[in-house]
């Protein structure tokens, strides 16, 4: 339930009091994340200077994206592995070929590198998610921070804008994603909402119901209301609720709101992305990293956990990917921001090249983590390359293997972050970005082949 579901259902609550409420939401989102780690981080996180990727666009395909039918087909397999998508189509790259639902992403090629020999070995959702969220292995007594929480911590010291620096369109998928033993602080602001609605209605920044007028006549009431002016000098937390309090003042009803409101883009644009919700979520995404937010997860508005079905869901999905990741990538071009911003897509894992055609499956895909795709572009990333690649039938990885550490490892450096750096830990434990090789990490090497 939504903070303004909660007001509105809440018994005996006055407008007045529903408002503070509001504001103070609005305040907490700040004091949990940007402003707080500007405020009271002891050691804001350093970057390199030489960092070439000011911001990342990720996008996760929660249950994991089959591989063969996408970036790595493998149409001399036969219907037993290619099922229903055994047509491949070549991209504006000579020499490679993607699955056929993706013709958009085909006249992009240019602009990315493909990794097709991804691995882990890892089938479960959660153990799998964690892997390529944070690099580590699962089982620590905390868990560690997301890469959108490094980024967090690692970026505050230069960050000065209004909306928190880490970012989830539109809302978290599973626990492995959010900010570990980081703390509440590096916690991303997830936006709930749908940015294909004809308001997109952002948690705690645009209010349901309430019209933009109301809400700015609802602040001078606030400043009325406000009777503790006198305490802030003698109390530093109350001087950064205040803080708080003006600059949630400014995502509600300021340069804040105007970065969620797309109706500033001209119909035609929002068209190519695609009138659904992951296209317009990567519209957003444009938008966020344009006013210099340094990480933006975009969660696929629809599941890829295809066990069943998995034909007739890769119909339905596979055209709003390809429209909406060709066109930010193109729309990233064309303001100038690929070359300063890193967007990577993909699952947890991919699933198995062998289709399931027995009951209850009847044409499935089951989890595989041996070896599955990535798509990684701009922030120092080349395009129109491929890295790896899988056996004849995608089962296994052929050549150049690369593990999470490898692939966040490559994120990492080119955004200036140090992936040996102390983390801090709240029992001092020795925590570090990334774990070593002699922590038992499988690494083959950063992807310098493409950097």
């Amino acid at each position: 339930m939504s903070l303004n579901e909660t007001m509105a259902r809440g018994p005996g609550v006055s407008r007045r009091a529903a408002l503070r409420r509001g504001v103070q939401g609005a305040a907490g989102v700040l004091l949990a994340g940007g402003l707080a780690s500007r405020l009271r981080a002891a050691e804001p996180g350093k970057t390199e200077p030489e960092a070439k990727a000011k911001s990342v666009i990720q996008i996760f395909l929660w249950g994991g994206m089959s591989h063969n039918d996408t970036w790595d087909p493998k149409p001399e397999s036969g219907r037993e592995y290619m099922g229903e998508f055994s047509a491949v189509i070549p991209t504006n790259v000579d020499g490679i070929q993607i699955g056929a639902l993706f013709p958009q992403l085909a006249r992009q090629a240019d602009k990315y590198s493909l990794i097709r020999s991804m691995t882990h070995g890892n089938n479960g959702h959660e153990t799998a998610a964690y892997l390529m969220q944070t690099g580590h292995a699962p089982g620590e007594r905390l868990a560690y921070p997301s890469v959108g929480a490094v980024f967090a911590l690692f970026k505050s010291r230069g960050y000065t804008g209004i909306i928190p620096p880490y970012v989830v369109l539109t809302k978290p998928q599973g626990r492995f994603s959010e900010e570990g033993f980081l703390g509440p602080k590096y916690k991303p602001f997830a936006s709930g909402g749908d940015p294909n609605a004809r308001r997109f209605e952002v948690e705690g920044v645009v209010a349901r119901n309430i019209s933009d007028d109301r809400q700015q006549a609802r602040r001078g009431l606030l400043d009325t209301m406000n009777t503790m002016g006198r305490l802030m000098a003698a109390s530093p937390q109350m001087t950064a609720a205040a803080e708080a309090r003006e600059q949630a003042y400014e995502l509600i009803l300021g340069a804040g709101k105007e970065v969620f409101d797309l109706s500033k883009e001209e119909p035609e644009l929002r068209d190519r992305y695609g009138r659904h919700t992951f296209g317009q979520e990567c519209l957003v995404a444009r938008r966020l990293v344009e006013t210099g937010v340094p990480y933006v997860v975009i969660n696929y508005p629809g599941g890829w956990d295809t066990h069943k079905g998995h034909f007739q869901t890769m119909r339905r999905q596979a055209p709003q990917l390809d429209q909406g990741l060709a066109m930010l990538l193109q729309d990233l071009s064309d303001h100038g921001l690929l070359e300063t911003t890193i967007v990577w897509c993909c699952g947890e894992f991919g699933r198995g090249p062998k289709v399931d055609w027995q009951p209850p499956w009847n044409g499935g895909r089951n989890h595989y983590g041996k070896v599955f795709s990535v798509l990684v572009a701009g922030g120092g990333f080349k395009g129109g390359c491929v890295v790896g690649s899988s056996d004849e039938r995608a089962e296994e990885v052929k050549q150049r293997p690369v593990y999470p550490v490898d692939l966040l490892g490559s994120i990492y450096k080119l955004a200036g972050i140090d992936c040996g750096a102390r983390l801090p830990h709240p029992m001092g434990a020795e925590a570090y970005v990334l774990p070593a090789a002699s922590e038992g990490a499988k690494s083959a090497g950063l992807l310098t082949e493409i950097m």
